[in-house]
């Protein structure tokens, strides 16, 4: 029977997202059904809504609501613009330079705001019109906008690594985010080269001359901003607050920062920002709910071990095993949203890494950067189609210059999949 069930699972499922129905909806329903056919002798219906509540009642999901509030503070209130001054004087003097201020500001942004959407929407809003004045191939400027995004969702704060923590059982927040730096600035530096060979061959010349005095200026204009890093993580680390306390601070300082000392945010702004969040949240809290009770229905059905048995039955090898994992987990993340592909595989697979010896915490690493990769692809991948609706371009012109951006990208996650100390370097030196 347990062959049957899982057919009707994946089928379900399958069936729901192919006629369009959200991700949500067909993870809720398809667990439903399976219930009603499997699970004879519990009432389905409560049991889903049992589920949801149950997946939902966790401290730890409440940091998610502040972060994403602090994240719509930040990205009204200027923030972006004085980061992306602040990557001029890092990097504009390179070939091209102006491809790593994209780089470099979505790496500065995305680790304030914790969102890769967010991040190809703000700093693709600067920095595009000014790479289409300069010459830059539209299609190369929306490539490296989107896939530079990606690098918040692996440098802290990060919500997704929140509900990795969850979906495996409690991994340190605090270690996760630690986990993050060295792999997110590997993924930037990645991009940075492929960036630089593509500048130099087109020819693209240095655009800015960056005076000491603008350079001094820009990184004090920047350091409120940067600030905002060294207090959600240093109160962490420090065992100041908790990962959900540091979000509610991350909030205060950042309606602080925006409506206060930058100015660019005032309090009749204030409805729409907090309406957005509220929007967004109840988006990620319903896709975590429906996912943490399909992650029930498999547990009942026994698809985290057989998918185990079925793994190491074909090869004993880890290298292998860990190959396979991150092939799955890129075809998942095509079609999948990261928050529910975290939750429902994390119980799969991660049981299956550990009994190859691999760091709980390693693993979340990698599988996020895996699935990241997918936020670029077509057919649902979300940041490629806010960079491409930033740049107005068709997906089709973006496609050439994204391949050799996910060649960069998909040997950055082989490093890090096969070097655990990329991932664990900070979090031991911090004890962990």
């Amino acid at each position: 029977m347990e062959l049957l069930e899982i057919t009707i699972l994946i089928l379900t499922f399958v069936i729901l997202l192919a006629v369009g129905v959200p991700i949500s909806f067909s993870i809720g329903i398809s667990s439903l059904v399976t219930m009603l056919i499997s699970i004879n002798t519990i009432p389905s219906f409560t049991t889903v809504a049992q589920r949801m509540a149950t997946g939902l009642d966790s401290f730890a999901l409440l940091a998610i609501p502040f972060f994403i509030l602090a994240g719509q503070l930040m990205n009204s209130g200027g923030i972006a613009r004085r980061l992306i001054d602040f990557a001029k004087v890092l990097v504009g003097k390179l070939p091209g330079g102006l491809a790593f201020v994209n780089i470099m500001a979505a790496m500065l942004f995305g680790a304030i705001s914790g969102s890769a959407v967010a991040a190809a929407s703000a700093i693709g809003g600067f920095m595009t019109p000014v790479m289409k004045k300069e010459g830059y191939d539209p299609g190369f400027s929306a490539a490296v906008n989107i896939t530079s995004s990606t690098t918040g969702l692996i440098i802290p704060p990060s919500n997704i690594l929140i509900v990795y923590s969850l979906a495996s059982g409690g991994v340190s927040i605090a270690a996760l985010f630690l986990a993050g730096y060295i792999p997110g600035i590997i993924i930037g530096l990645s991009l940075m080269i492929v960036a630089g060979i593509y500048a130099k061959r087109s020819d693209y010349k240095v655009q800015f001359d960056i005076t000491f005095g603008y350079a001094v200026k820009k990184f004090f204009d920047a350091i409120p901003s940067l600030l905002l890093i060294v207090i959600v993580i240093g109160g962490i680390v420090a065992g100041y607050f908790t990962a959900t306390e540091a979000s509610a601070v991350a909030v205060l300082y950042a309606f602080i920062l925006s409506v206060f000392i930058y100015r660019e945010v005032k309090f009749t702004d204030l409805p729409k920002i907090l309406l957005s969040s509220v929007t967004t949240t109840a988006i990620v809290m319903l896709l975590v709910g429906t996912s943490m009770a399909m992650s029930w229905v498999m547990a009942y059905e026994n698809i985290p071990q057989n998918v185990a048995e079925a793994l190491l039955a074909l090869s004993d090898n880890g290298i292998v095993i860990l190959i396979i994992i991150n092939l799955i987990l890129l075809f998942i993340g095509t079609f999948m949203d990261m928050t529910p592909a975290v939750l429902i595989f994390t119980p799969i697979f991660l049981p299956i890494a550990v009994q190859l010896g691999v760091d709980p915490i390693h693993f979340g690493i990698f599988m996020v950067m895996n699935l990241s990769i997918g936020l670029c692809t077509p057919p649902v991948g979300s940041v490629l189609f806010v960079g491409c609706s930033v740049a107005d371009l068709p997906i089709t012109k973006v496609i050439k210059p994204l391949i050799p951006m996910f060649i960069a990208m998909i040997i950055s996650l082989l490093l890090v999949t096969y070097i655990p100390e990329l991932s664990l370097f900070i979090p031991k030196l911090f004890g962990y």
